[in-house]
């Protein structure tokens, strides 16, 4: 078990770190993007999780010069997803990190999902009445790669950011780790990374 003794809290993000459901995001994403003449490139779309979906078509509209309305475009994409499988799991190896601590520190999720989504994957998977705390998209104004979600969540836990380390799948959800003070641990492909 990964030694996170100098911690007093843990902070994971949902998709992709503690709930695998980012293969649905991707299906739909995959499926907006053909609609919309995106060009789909998956290793770049994974690489934006975290990013919340309005800002997510922002970006795609910068990287390929255009100009869909972001609303329309999310509310796509969120329809696209409700109609997938996307029957939440959880990820194995930072689960047991989740379980190992829960009695000796304050746990946290800082997601990039919609607050109605991330509480919908955590209570499926019963992880919601065991968290101290949870910030959305839906309660930050500046989503990741800004430190503003971690640091809600260290806040609502009652802890500095210097006491805080987290579980990311994604290079912006690392830079928002780092941005708010945080030591971070990287997941990949469901194998946390050490």
């Amino acid at each position: 078990m990964i030694d996170l003794s100098q911690y007093r809290g843990i902070i994971f993000d949902m998709d992709g770190t503690l709930i695998d459901s980012m293969g649905s995001h991707q299906d739909a994403w995959r499926a907006v993007c053909e609609e919309y003449g995106y060009p789909w490139d998956e290793e770049y779309m994974y690489s934006l999780g975290g990013v919340p979906t309005l800002q997510t078509v922002v970006v795609l509209n910068e990287k390929y010069g255009m100009s869909h309305d972001p609303v329309e475009v999310a509310v796509r994409k969120k329809l696209l997803w409700e109609e997938g499988d996307h029957t939440p799991k959880v990820i194995a190896e930072t689960f047991a990190v989740f379980e190992h601590y829960r009695s000796s520190m304050k746990m946290g999720v800082g997601t990039g999902a919609e607050r109605a989504h991330a509480v919908e994957m955590l209570t499926d998977t019963g992880i919601l009445p065991r968290i101290d705390a949870l910030v959305t998209a839906s309660d930050v104004e500046n989503g990741k790669p800004a430190p503003d979600t971690f640091l809600q969540v260290a806040v609502q836990l009652g802890l500095q950011p210097a006491e805080c380390v987290v579980f990311e799948d994604t290079q912006i959800g690392a830079k928002a780790a780092a941005a708010a003070g945080m030591d971070y641990v990287i997941v990949k492909d469901g194998k946390i990374q050490c």
